[in-house]
């Protein structure tokens, strides 16, 4: 029985084999194919309101877990920015694209690589608080901003120590102000998912994988890119500069940028509304191009 239920239209959980591991996968809709994949430490269920908006507007929806996380598998040889933007291409060829593709936080990064290296497949892409560019400590940030350097010592705590609970006051902290209806529930379940064995220890790996590979491949993108990033964003000092950054590695004219006022790094969770209105203009001017 899927996991995602809320977002399902069957219940049933599907899996898309890759090697010897195995990537699960829901879809809903009908229309052109718009592939989303979370950030790290989250599972599909992250999109459980973003994508039946999507769905509802007229598109072909799939969301992902990503390896090691979710109702995917366990026991893959690495665990990069690169494996699954792989993971995204087979995905797409194994639907039908061309797609869009959705990917947050690494997802962000993933999705990036995934769009240079087969613009035949890609043809529009949106990072949601995208970790696509290598980052660089910003000491000063850490001085004057105490919401970002909160975010920070946890990260690193989880980092250090693999621990859920940790993980889960990073997401109570990454959610600032507004939280979703279903969240103490939701966060309930997650932490039970990350604390059965060897799930931390994938966090873990994403986490010490450095976007290097995404960062390499922002001036190959060949298709519009939409950034949607929180104003309230902990993972960076300025997160309108980090959005910025991330357009101004692209070629020039194809990114823009959407802040979502008062959002954390989850703004798909926090104000689904604001962020598929976002997501559903720019997917129809790209689509008047």
């Amino acid at each position: 029985m899927s996991l995602e239920g809320d977002v399902t239209e069957n219940g049933v959980t599907r899996f898309l084999k890759i090697g010897d591991g195995e990537i699960a996968y829901d879809v809903i809709g009908e229309g052109p194919l718009v592939v989303m994949a979370p950030g790290m430490g989250d599972s599909r269920r992250a999109y459980r309101f973003l994508a039946p908006a999507l769905a509802a507007a007229g598109y072909r929806v799939a969301v992902m877990d990503l390896r090691g996380h979710g109702e995917s598998s366990l026991g893959w040889s690495s665990y990069t920015r690169t494996d699954t933007a792989n993971d995204i291409v087979a995905l797409i060829e194994h639907l039908g694209g061309p797609a869009v593709v959705v990917g947050h936080s690494f997802a962000g990064g993933a999705a990036t690589i995934a769009a240079a290296r087969r613009p035949e497949l890609v043809g529009a892409l949106v990072e949601i608080a995208p970790f696509t560019r290598p980052q660089q400590p910003d000491l000063g940030g850490l001085l004057r901003n105490g919401h970002y350097r909160r975010g920070m010592t946890l990260l690193m705590g989880v980092a250090i120590f693999r621990s859920a609970g940790l993980w889960k006051r990073y997401l109570g902290h990454a959610y600032p102000g507004v939280k979703p209806a279903d969240w103490a529930g939701y966060l309930t379940a997650l932490g039970d998912d990350l604390g059965r064995p060897g799930r931390m220890a994938v966090v873990s790996a994403m986490g010490a994988s450095a976007p290097k590979d995404a960062g390499a491949h922002l001036g190959r993108v060949r298709c519009a890119a939409l950034v949607v990033v929180g104003t309230r964003d902990p993972d960076w000092a300025d997160p309108r500069a980090e959005a910025d950054g991330v357009v101004a590695g692209m070629p020039a004219g194809l990114g823009k940028v959407a802040m979502i006022d008062g959002a954390g790094h989850y703004p798909h969770a926090q104000y689904p509304g604001e962020v598929a209105a976002a997501v559903l203009a720019f997917l129809k001017e790209e689509a008047r191009a």
